[in-house]
């Protein structure tokens, strides 16, 4: 989505998600570590990932979680779910993993989120997932909701917890 601004902290960078982000992401979506609680299993080829990000980029405004403004550590995306409701997906490779990235990307996309019309942001989150499950409790989510056999994945029927966080929740 072309206009988006660039969100940064002092470590994190978010610049607009482009195509050619999809071999920095490839090495994210081809992790099995990484995509264990996703929706598929890790991707096998770049074009995959290709297929996959140009998807991304059709559901609403998507950026490239950076430490540095340059290389694709990952990504994060606010899907729009009706008006003045969406969901926030977030993708990040390992070795960026619990460096304060995947917080920053939530926090910086809310704010921007909440100054842009929208009144509540969600999360779908697989129930197992205990990482990503405390990054956006972290965060300011709360849980609404356990949706059982919600996803078939590559893991079989999979239920999900349903987390949200409101504009007025946000300081």
């Amino acid at each position: 989505m072309s206009g988006l601004p660039i969100l940064r902290t002092d470590r994190t960078i978010l610049r607009p998600l482009t195509i050619d982000d999809s071999a920095a992401l490839f090495i994210a979506h081809s992790d099995p570590a990484v995509h264990h609680f996703w929706s598929g299993p890790a991707h096998e080829t770049l074009e995959e990932t290709r297929a996959y990000t140009a998807a991304t980029l059709a559901l609403g405004p998507c950026w490239a979680i950076t430490a540095d403004g340059a290389e694709a550590l990952g990504r994060v995306v606010l899907s729009s779910i009706r008006d003045g409701v969406g969901e926030i997906g977030i993708l990040l490779r390992t070795a960026a993993q619990g460096k304060g990235h995947g917080g920053d990307a939530i926090r910086l996309v809310s704010a921007w989120a909440f100054a842009n019309g929208r009144h509540r942001l969600m999360a779908d989150i697989d129930q197992d997932n205990a990482a990503s499950l405390r990054l956006f409790e972290a965060n300011g989510f709360k849980r609404e909701g356990y949706f059982r056999q919600h996803w078939i994945t590559h893991l079989g029927k999979r239920d999900s917890v349903m987390l949200a966080k409101l504009k007025e929740d946000t300081p």
